[in-house]
């Protein structure tokens, strides 16, 4: 995009499309696979720990010197409408094998799926797509984040009223940096024309490949 018409700084505007890969590291190569739709976004909320931010050298009763600051940890928060089964399974590392089944009414098997001692939560990347807007443009921008871990999370309800209450998802996730030479944590895409173009980007980052139109609802690719 023509970048000349846009002023020296941006107003983010709106995120969606959140998408998830399973993550996996040998000898300072990343690969990822089973790259899919998490949910439909609501929100992200990193929080990030800098090494050296308080250390300070004061001089002449002046704070003169700093460390070089970088990156040591960080968690992110993750807002979605509510998982499906099949992204629940696969961010909290639930097995194939980790199921009960009950019967109802003869015949009518109801599978459970289950958290138990066989979970194990996996390394995962996270891509996910944010509006900007920018001297009147509106462009997109692809964020990736390349290691994560998401917590283990359960949903709260509350009774149906005389008005629906829109009950949506808080998930959360220790950001990690990766196993590439320069450990990297987070990638962001140059400015994008079209939503699409950056739900690609990060679709191709992630190990899939790009699709023509985007997801209506934001359901599984």
């Amino acid at each position: 995009m023509d970048e000349s018409k846009l002023a020296s700084g941006q107003v983010v505007t709106g995120f969606s499309y959140p998408q998830v890969a399973l993550y996996s590291a040998a000898n300072g190569v990343v690969t990822h696979t089973g790259v899919r739709d998490l949910a439909r976004g609501v929100n992200i909320n990193p929080q990030i720990t800098v090494a050296n931010a308080d250390n300070i050298l004061y001089l002449n009763n002046r704070a003169a010197e700093r460390g070089k600051p970088h990156f040591r940890t960080g968690t992110l928060g993750v807002g979605v409408d509510g998982l499906r089964v099949a992204a629940e399974k696969m961010i909290m590392g639930i097995p194939e094998t980790s199921t009960e089944t009950v019967t109802i009414g003869g015949n009518n098997a109801v599978e459970f799926y289950t958290y138990d001692e066989d979970q194990d939560v996996p390394y995962v990347s996270l891509g996910v797509v944010v509006k900007v807007q920018s001297n009147g443009t509106e462009y997109y921008l692809a964020f990736v984040y390349t290691k994560l871990q998401f917590n283990i999370f359960d949903i709260p309800a509350t009774t149906e009223g005389q008005e629906i209450d829109w009950q949506t998802t808080s998930l959360s996730a220790q950001i990690l940096i990766d196993d590439t030479a320069k450990h990297s944590w987070k990638w962001f895409s140059q400015p994008l024309d079209s939503e699409l173009k950056a739900y690609n980007a990060c679709r191709v980052a992630l190990g899939g490949t790009a699709v023509e139109t985007l997801p209506l609802i934001g359901g599984n690719t």
